[in-house]
């Protein structure tokens, strides 16, 4: 299994602990992924620590009235590095407003710019922003990935663009019935998981900290509602992974 999106480098246990549990769970790749300059230099030296851990690097849109909106070049470099697989996570979001809808676009529309140059995927943080997200996105031609997909609004246009769709934990959930309905109508070669840990942990184990081993229930949920054994899932989620991220 690939868990396609979580954030190491906030994790309260070492890495080297996580990437054991994730392993002994039947998790063998692990995307990290940074939410500014800081956090992506974080999430690439410990994908550079650890085998079969790969790295996005990004500002996301709570960032986008800070400082790092000053420093998108600097992407550029760490990007180059072999481990780093994906631009973001990046994105819109008007629900927890730290920066104006503006300041948002802009700095989304610099790494949608940054992506399309150096041909990479790229990873989308989109809250409550369906249209504003889908109009960012239309220009851009290369691989999308919806994160943490929630946003049920936005799954037509994703299934007619061919973006990939990740889900995470809150697909378990018991009032999460639009989201289970939407991974069951993503085509088999577009469905991703992940864990987006440490947040976001899973019906069976909510309220502590999310981690990837933890991915697995996601799995679960994902097969239930498509009418399949968690082990179809996993593969076939696990190889849309090489294919969105081009991992080995």
């Amino acid at each position: 299994m690939t868990d396609s999106h979580a954030h190491l480098d906030a994790c309260d246990e070492p890495a080297a602990t996580l990437v054991e549990r994730a392993r002994a769970a039947g998790v063998t790749r692990i995307v990290t992924v940074g939410t500014g300059i800081d956090s992506s230099r974080a999430a690439l030296a410990l994908a550079e620590a650890h085998d079969h851990v790969y790295a996005a690097l990004g500002i996301d849109p709570h960032r986008a009235a800070g400082p790092d909106v000053a420093r998108v070049d600097e992407l550029r470099e760490l990007l180059s590095h072999p481990k780093a697989v994906a631009v973001g996570e990046t994105g819109l979001d008007t629900v927890r407003r730290f920066a104006s809808a503006l300041e948002q676009r802009r700095l989304f529309d610099e790494q949608l710019a940054l992506a399309a140059e150096l041909e990479l995927p790229v990873v989308v943080h989109s809250r409550e922003a369906e249209q504003e997200t889908a109009d960012a996105l239309e220009p851009f031609r290369g691989r999308v990935i919806l994160h943490c997909f929630s946003s049920p609004g936005l799954l037509p246009v994703a299934l007619d663009r061919g973006y990939y769709v990740s889900f995470a934990g809150n697909v378990t959930y018991p009032k999460a019935a639009e989201l289970r309905e939407a991974a069951a109508a993503v085509p088999d070669d577009r469905i991703l998981v992940e864990t987006d840990s440490p947040y976001l942990a899973p019906q069976p184990v909510r309220g502590s900290r999310n981690e990837p081993a933890q991915v697995v229930h996601t799995v679960a949920a994902i097969a239930a509602v498509r009418g399949e054994t968690p082990e179809r899932i996993a593969v076939l989620t696990h190889a849309n992974a090489t294919r969105a991220f081009d991992l080995p």
